[in-house]
């Protein structure tokens, strides 16, 4: 079988190629290797799938289906694999091999994973309904970091540091992006003083990342993981459906209601919630005007100003 890769995991890893990298290139051959290695049927891969790996449905020796899934370095997907296996199946796809790669299967950059229902994610469920139910499973995923993972996992200061410094020096002469880009990195400077919590956190948590699953109702997919505090998860999932914000005359109160309704179910300070809102929201804006995708960046800008 040809493992073509989706068009938009291509165009997304385009975006965010280092010079002289060739995964995409070499990935027809290690998606082959992986399958062989492993005695997988293939089935199909998973389109259009994510913007940072390929996603294969396969069938293990004995018939149970599963998920392999690769990924380029950059993609951290040494991280993935050692908090699947911290959270152990709780909230988060099992993972299906050992995190530590015993064996010589697991490889760098390849995971096999539980199968859940690819085409079924909690966006399928009306709006409130939805909220509720990806709230539900985060809170799941909010546990201890796992012991001597401090040279594994991001911490939230690192990560939003390099993001720091990528948005003032993408700010551009628009006055009102500056004005946000300032306002945003105020805000994680003050929330970065005193953060009330550690805990291992999904990293890039939205509706689309929650998928129906047979032994529990949903699970969570695809997390990038960081260390900090839970606020900076929940940022992510307010600005869900930002379209269908954007787009309703009352948007604006919508978003704040949200940040209060989410806040007040998970536990989670509201002003720090809306405080990580702003930033990931700013950050998310500027890097799309960066990598030349303008529609995208007004959304979220403007998303941004009503916090």
């Amino acid at each position: 079988m040809a493992f073509e890769p989706p068009s938009r995991l291509v165009r997304a890893l385009r975006e965010t190629r280092p010079d002289g990298d060739d995964w995409l290139a070499r990935l027809p051959v290690m998606a082959q290797q992986a399958v062989d290695l492993r005695v997988l049927t293939v089935e199909r891969v998973q389109v259009p799938g994510g913007r940072s790996s390929l996603v294969v449905l396969v069938r293990r020796a004995d018939g149970t289906p599963a998920v392999l899934k690769l990924a380029p370095r950059r993609a951290r997907p040494e991280s993935e694999r050692m908090a699947l296996a911290h959270w152990g199946g709780a909230g988060a796809v099992q993972l299906l091999e050992p995190a530590d790669g015993s064996g010589g299967l697991s490889g760098e950059g390849v995971l096999l994973l539980e199968r859940l229902h690819p085409d079924v994610s909690v966006r399928s469920l009306p709006e409130a309904k939805a909220l509720l139910e990806a709230a539900g499973t985060l809170r799941r995923l909010w546990v201890e970091p796992p012991a001597g993972s401090e040279a594994v996992f991001e911490t939230v200061a690192s990560r939003t540091g390099r993001q720091a410094e990528a948005m003032s020096a993408s700010a551009g002469t628009d006055s009102e992006v500056a004005t946000l880009v300032e306002a945003a990195l105020s805000a994680r400077e003050e929330l970065l003083v005193a953060p009330p919590e550690t805990r291992l956190l999904h990293g890039t948590f939205r509706q689309s990342k929650v998928l129906a699953a047979e032994r529990v109702p949903w699970l969570a997919v695809g997390p990038d993981p960081v260390v900090g505090e839970c606020a900076f998860d929940l940022a992510r999932l307010v600005r869900d459906r930002v379209e269908d914000l954007i787009g309703s005359s009352s948007g604006a109160g919508i978003t704040r209601r949200r940040v209060k309704r989410l806040a007040e179910s998970l536990d989670v300070d509201q002003e720090r919630l809306r405080g990580w809102t702003l930033f990931r929201a700013v950050e998310s804006g500027v890097r799309a005007l960066r990598v030349g995708r303008p529609k995208d960046a007004e959304l979220l800008l403007e998303f941004a100003g009503w916090l």
